[in-house]
């Protein structure tokens, strides 16, 4: 059913391309970020769920 409903739209074949190119652009900001991130911030975010100073978000 929800096939043929999106079949009898006009135009729907552009959207999974937008989306794909949105997505990819998401995905490539993401990966320049985590190279350009500062080392010592990484390091500080992947000890905090190990931190057992830090009780109830206190």
């Amino acid at each position: 059913m929800f096939s043929e409903i999106m079949s009898t739209i006009s135009g729907i074949t552009i959207f999974p391309i937008i989306t794909t190119i949105i997505f990819f652009l998401i995905f490539i900001g993401i990966v320049i970020w985590a190279f350009r991130a500062d080392k010592s911030y990484i390091s500080k975010m992947s000890e905090l769920p190990l931190d057992s100073t830090r009780i109830n978000g206190d």
